[in-house]
């Protein structure tokens, strides 16, 4: 069995569907594990790895200790758990003991006493146990707020982490120029200024055309009264 190879990135994300499909796969420590390289446990499961490089959980015994990638490898197909067994101790052989002849007269011969042997009780050692790291508290996920410009619309919204916490809503310029007025970086308020320039212009065009279109509408209709 070869467990000189860490887990590639390829491995940890075919774990990972397994442990979503209910399975719990088998992996063997590598060398870097210490005592327990060669061992076999089972995946039980994956924390974040942005938390801490030993995220991934795995049953060993009556443990469940987080590792690193490196420290494991996929076990081979058919491979059970081995574990070591202490060798019992040979039992002490006590020298026979040989008694001297006793010479009694008139008293009774007491039977010797059966000598029990010493019982040699026999324990099993625990597998060495790895040490546990202590995991850092995952702190609150980020907070990221959007101030955003397309098809003449300026919108806002706000996600943290993966959840969105305010879809993007419609707000006028005059609070998008307020906002980035808050970030003090060069060139995004004249980036914003210009966007907002160039709205203007062409709101000040359509309404020139507007208005021109109106005048000829009621000089077109003051001719319809006048000819009554």
């Amino acid at each position: 069995m070869d467990a000189g190879q860490g887990l590639s990135t390829s491995e940890v994300q075919s774990i990972r569907e397994a442990l979503a499909a209910g399975r719990k796969p088998r992996v063997v420590f590598t060398a870097s594990a210490g005592q327990i390289a060669g061992q076999v446990g089972q995946v039980i499961e994956l924390t974040d790895p942005e938390v801490s490089d030993e995220f991934v959980v795995v049953r060993f015994g009556r443990d469940e200790l987080p590792f690193s990638p490196a420290d494991l490898a996929v076990a081979p197909k058919g491979v059970t758990r081995r574990v070591v067994e202490p060798k019992p101790e040979p039992e002490p052989q006590e020298s026979p003991v040989v008694a001297a002849p006793e010479f009694v007269l008139d008293t009774p011969r007491v039977p010797a006493q059966r000598q029990e042997e010493p019982k040699v009780e026999q324990t099993e050692k625990p597998p060495a146990r790895r040490a546990v790291k202590a995991v850092k508290p995952k702190g609150p996920a980020g907070l990221t707020v959007t101030l955003a410009y397309a098809d003449g619309e300026w919108t806002v919204a706000a996600q943290q982490g993966s959840k969105a916490l305010a879809k993007p809503y419609v707000v006028k310029p005059a609070e998008a120029l307020k906002m980035v007025g808050l970030v003090d970086v060069p060139g995004v308020q004249e980036a914003v200024e210009q966007i907002l320039g160039t709205e203007r212009a062409e709101a000040e065009q359509q309404a020139d055309k507007l208005r021109a279109e109106l005048a000829e509408i009621e000089a077109r209709l003051a001719e319809l009264r006048e000819a009554r």
